[in-house]
């Protein structure tokens, strides 16, 4: 059900598609979209915060659109691509099929984030905005722990020459890409190294969304479920 990040300390986890209630092809552990059965889903996520020993009273949710606006953080549903909070309890949960989800933890300021990073979050660097939000609730860099959980990976990720041009001119470097498949992961690491985060602080999961443990938005052609990056400091 839930897979952790070594590097964060408080309660965290990304999502995988076992353990819930729903049918084809949202099965099972579907913890959002339009199309499965709402009670599906609401029974999938009261289990899965329920693992982590989190309340859906508490659950901090976003309606992602692909763009940099950070939040912060409170109960219910917000508009944006990230949220940040330094208060006890919130659950910050990040939605995915293909897109990134990307955590942050400073454990010595207690402050926490998390980001949404599709290839338009990623080109207009989320992860920075959501560092830059974090700083102003005390965070600080040096503290700062980030994990990178599971997305679609360069190998499945073929794009347009326009979107290459994109990311050329937002100044990603040309080790981000091979020929036209973009490699997500690199181009948030360089973003974060580049914020003053330490290569040693940053952990990637490393796994690809066309795995058949995950959902995949590209691999299942929309019909599919999501997952979910979450954090808390409870």
């Amino acid at each position: 059900m839930w897979l952790r990040a070594p590097n964060i300390g408080c309660r965290h986890g990304f999502s995988n598609r076992h353990g819930g209630v729903s049918s084809e092809p949202f099965d099972s552990l579907n913890l959002g979209g339009s199309e499965d059965e709402t009670t599906h889903m609401e029974t999938n996520r009261k289990r899965a915060l329920e693992e982590l020993k989190l309340s859906h009273h508490d659950l901090c949710i976003l309606k992602q659109v692909h763009g940099t606006d950070v939040c912060l953080a409170k109960r219910g549903m917000q508009q944006g691509d990230a949220l940040v909070t330094n208060q006890k309890n919130l659950v910050l949960a990040i939605s995915i099929a293909d897109c990134y989800p990307i955590l942050f933890h400073d454990p010595v300021n207690d402050v926490i984030g998390a980001s949404h990073a599709g290839w338009r979050g990623t080109q207009a660097k989320i992860a920075e905005q959501t560092l830059q939000a974090m700083f102003k609730l005390g965070a600080n860099a040096e503290h700062i722990q980030v994990a990178i959980g599971q997305g679609i990976c360069q190998s499945n990720f073929e794009v347009g020459v326009e979107v290459i041009e994109k990311f050329k001119q937002s100044g990603f470097e040309e080790h981000c890409w091979k020929q036209n498949k973009i490699d997500l992961i690199r181009c948030n690491v360089d973003v974060l190294v580049k914020n003053n985060i330490s290569p040693r602080n940053i952990w990637s999961m490393n796994r690809c969304t066309f795995e058949p443990d995950f959902f995949s938005y590209r691999r299942d052609k929309g019909k599919t479920g999501r997952m979910w990056g979450l954090i808390s400091l409870a």
